[in-house]
């Protein structure tokens, strides 16, 4: 009889007592202690193991855990007599950042403080200890939620240096999903406070502590050195692109096969690769995300299980208030086609606003994208960045971004259903009138402004083709700022049946007071860049008659929107 699936389980002890689904991955112990790595850090997309993989090392570790053999009894690392003697017998801080999710940097330094001062209660054996003098045993005192910056930043550094007086042994240190509060921070406007302070401890504990033996931090972003590690010379950067512990973090293909086979879903084994495959991991290819196989399993169903697990706020926000080149990018992506891009995985978070490769590292890091290919940089001239060819994921990532661009319009999901259907009818009337009740209901999040028409163009009507796509795409291939003629049209809606629906091409402007008088006058304008520029050529080469040709000039000011 196959074991239960215990959806959410990330503590180790509680699966292996229950006997809960599991896969082994004490492999993962071993690859760590045999690295000699002083300090650790290994970066993932969400739902992909890390906590678990965490307790898995404190429970193996821990002198808390001496008595504990049975946990790892029967699993690969209690295969060699080395291992089995070296369970249990250190001492280990463990904690999570996990959590640290609160609005404003007081708030989050004082969570902060309360898992330290948690650590701390929970080993106030220590004051009882000989082997602790009078003025140790007044800092441990002095630690609390309330302590200044000082005793904060250097708490973990204080308890190594009490338990090493105890039990005569360095400390191993795991700290898991250390950058939560920096994405927190970003996004609420407190980045540069919580720097300063995550980087003072992170030097205490990490850097000037002789009482470390080894320490291991977990995440999903490489925040760039020159913020929090910038002190750290002895970090060793794990990330999606290394091929160190590629298997130790989400499923291989064959523990995925091998667990559908267990519970008679051999069938579902196709279905399964083009939903959840596509994580790569260095050069490790078929790599499935663990939250989504341990949920088919338990309910049998092929649905989007990790894409549903967190708001994928940031990522959207980036996305919607992105420029004209970053949608225009993203709409290929959707549309099952690659980018080139050059790659940072040392995430620079106030970067994110105004460089585009930024987005896509972060979007790497975060498992959204999967990198297909990259150029040497052996081979580059100095000062070249290598170019990354990059993709979806697999089909449940696209299925959660296109969801996430209907959602850009579900204010408006009424008005703009509406508009689509009366575009294909071609109601001008009735275009002109649920356009601009979705344009009045949206604009806001486009972060959309009066630009001339040679500027760049409204954030606004990318979003929009976006939209499009998303709902139109079975019946129209649908290109942005495409070449055609002697220019570059701004939407083109090829029908994949010519015979069954007219080709459409929509030229958006900007009311210019300059050189226009009305937003007649811009739609107008509209018109004859179309015209002029011979758009429809493109199309008539593809055989589509010149009368199953559409043109729309739409023209903007402010919320106001006239199409002609």
């Amino acid at each position: 009889m196959a074991s239960t699936v215990a959806i959410g389980i990330q503590s180790f002890d509680k699966i292996r007592d229950n006997n809960y689904f599991y896969i082994d991955k004490t492999s993962f112990i071993k690859e760590w202690w045999e690295s000699g790595d002083d300090v650790t850090l290994i970066t993932r997309p969400r739902r992909f193991g890390k906590t678990l993989n965490m307790s898995m090392l404190e429970e193996f570790f821990s002198l808390e855990y001496t008595d504990r053999e049975d946990l790892f009894e029967g699993l690969s690392i209690w295969q060699e007599e080395k291992y089995r003697e070296l369970q249990g017998t250190y001492p280990v801080i463990s904690l999570s950042f996990a959590n640290v999710k609160e609005r404003g940097y007081q708030n989050v330094r004082k969570k902060i403080c309360q898992l330290l001062t948690d650590l701390y209660t929970d080993r106030s054996f220590l004051l009882e200890s000989p082997a602790l003098e009078a003025g140790d045993k007044e800092i441990f005192k002095r630690i609390s939620v309330h302590m200044d910056d000082v005793d904060a930043a250097m708490a973990l550094h204080y308890l190594s240096k009490f338990l090493y007086l105890h039990y005569g042994k360095r400390v191993i240190i795991l700290l898991d999903e250390y950058d939560t509060p920096m994405q927190e921070a970003y996004v609420d406007g407190y980045w540069d406070e919580l720097v300063r302070f995550t980087r003072s401890m992170f030097n205490a504990a990490f850097k000037t502590n002789p009482w470390l033996e080894r320490a291991l931090m977990t995440g999903i972003t490489r925040v760039s050195k020159e913020s929090i590690f910038s002190d750290l010379n002895n970090l060793k950067v794990v990330t999606t692109t290394s091929d160190e512990y590629a298997e130790a973090f989400g499923f291989t293909e064959k523990e995925v096969f091998d667990a559908l086979e267990e519970r008679g879903l051999s069938d579902k084994k196709e279905i399964v690769k083009f939903w959840y495959d596509g994580f790569i991991f260095g050069t490790h290819k078929d790599i499935y995300n663990p939250w989504s196989i341990l949920n088919l399993l338990d309910t049998g169903k092929i649905t989007t299980y990790w894409a549903n697990t967190s708001s994928n706020s940031l990522v959207g926000k980036l996305l919607r208030e992105g420029n004209r080149r970053l949608k225009e990018r993203f709409e290929a992506l959707i549309q099952g086609e690659s980018i080139y891009s050059p790659i940072d995985e040392q995430i620079v978070y106030s970067q994110l606003d105004n460089d585009e490769s930024a987005i896509w590292s972060l979007l790497l890091a975060s498992g959204y994208l999967k990198v297909l290919n990259c150029e040497k940089e052996e081979l580059m001239e100095y000062g070249e960045a290598p170019e990354y060819e990059l993709a979806l994921t697999n089909y449940e990532v696209k299925r959660m971004f296109y969801s996430m661009v209907r959602g850009w319009f579900r204010d408006a999901q009424a008005d703009y259903n509406d508009f689509v259907r009366a575009m294909l009818l071609d109601d001008l009337d009735a275009m002109n009138e649920y356009m601009n009740r979705v344009a009045l209901k949206t604009f806001s999040y486009f972060d959309t402004g009066n630009h001339p028409s040679g500027a760049e163009p409204e954030r606004f009507y990318h979003g929009f083709v976006l939209g499009m796509i998303v709902d139109l795409q079975s019946r129209y291939i649908i290109t942005s700022n495409g070449e055609s003629g002697f220019g570059r049209y701004d939407i083109m809606l090829e029908p994949r049946h010519p015979q069954e629906d007219d080709a459409i091409i929509l030229e958006f402007k900007v009311f210019n007071a300059r050189r226009e008088n009305s937003l007649e006058d811009t739609v107008q304008a509209a018109l004859e860049q179309i015209e002029k520029m011979k758009y429809a050529e493109k199309l008539s080469e593809r055989g589509i008659p010149k009368e199953r040709i559409r043109s729309y000039g739409f023209a903007f000011r402010g919320k106001q929107v006239l199409i002609g």
